[in-house]
This record gives structure tokens, sequence and C-alpha cells, in this order.
């Protein structure tokens, strides 16, 4: 199935290839990997939506160009990235265990020392491209607890299937599932 969804934001529009998650699931592939214009329009949306904030976070890998052009536009100079696997350079690591619809299998996250002391104290703006189980979320949420922060915020670009109902999470559209035929699932 060669099934595409035209997603507009703002004044950008994008044709998103549809994927299969199984037989009856397929979700539209959002990738702001290389999409420099989509990249910045959809940072400078979100900051205006934003609540005060300390710091920026966000979990490896898709949004690291969404919330580094967030920070560059507001002036931090730095934010802090939760990596799916201990780096060398990462001293005494807290983790948490997410699974993600994206993602097969179970996945880690986790800080370093460095990067919780940037957190303790601090209100942490959660940031994602797309929010579908709210998993990926809930294990941020974790780590900016037991590193002694408090949540500022979560925001995401679009919010997939059930998650464009919840409250507690800002974004700039819906993003709906699609069925084998690539019809869009209604609830």
């Amino acid at each position: 199935m060669d099934k595409r969804y035209t997603l507009k934001i703002g004044d950008i529009t994008r044709e998103l290839p549809l994927c299969k998650v199984n037989d009856n699931l397929y979700i539209a592939a959002f990738i702001l990997f290389g999409d420099v214009e989509l990249t910045r329009s959809c940072a400078e949306q979100l900051l205006a939506l934003a609540p005060p904030f300390d710091i920026l976070m966000t979990a490896e890998a898709k949004s690291i160009p969404l919330i580094y052009e967030m920070a560059r536009q507001c002036g931090h100079n730095d934010y802090i990235v939760a990596r799916k696997r201990p780096k060398l350079y990462m001293k005494d690591i807290i983790s948490v265990n997410v699974r993600s619809i994206t993602t097969t299998g179970e996945q880690t996250l986790c800080l370093g020392s460095d990067e919780v002391e940037k957190i303790k104290g601090k209100r942490v703006l959660l940031i994602d491209d797309v929010i579908s189980t709210g998993e990926s979320l809930e294990a941020l949420i974790a780590l900016v607890i037991r590193s002694g922060g408090s949540i500022a915020g979560k925001m995401a670009v679009l919010a997939e299937g059930d998650a464009a109902a919840r409250g507690d999470i800002i974004t700039l559209a819906p993003l709906p599932f699609f069925d084998g035929e690539g019809r869009e699932i209604k609830k």
C-alpha cells in the first residue's frame, strides 16, 4: 500500500507515508529529520504556546532537531536528551523502561549525573514530535521527578489517535490512525 496522509501545520503542508503497525493499523510517518522549514515552523509555533520553563527535555532521537531549534529560538544554550543507551561519558546513570508504538520491544531511557544536575530544582518542559500512547512522556516524567525537577508542561507537534483528546499536552495538530485500507479510523 502506497497511501499518504496530507498534513497541514500552520502554512506548511506535507504528504506523510502510511506505515504498517499490524494488519489493521497504520500510522502516518511524521519525520522532522532533514526538514528544516518544518522544524523551524513547529518550534516557533510550540514556543508561542509554551508555559514558563527553565530547560527543555526530550527522548532520543526523532525530536532532537525540534528541541534544538526550540532552544535556539528562545535563547537557551542547552537542553536535555534522555538517551536510549548509556554512553561512556555518562556517570551515575538513572534509567526507566518504556514501550513506544513506533519501536519494537522495550526501550530504556537514561540520564547521567550531568543531566540530573541540570534538571534538579528546575521547571522542565517536555517536548516530543508525536504523542500516541504517552509512554515516552511518562518515562521522561519519571526521569525528571527522580532528578529533582518539576514538570513545566508537555508539548508535541502532533497528537496521534486518542492522545488528541488529552487536555494535559499542548499540541499543534491531531494525527489520525488508519485502517488496513489506508482510511482514517474514526472514533
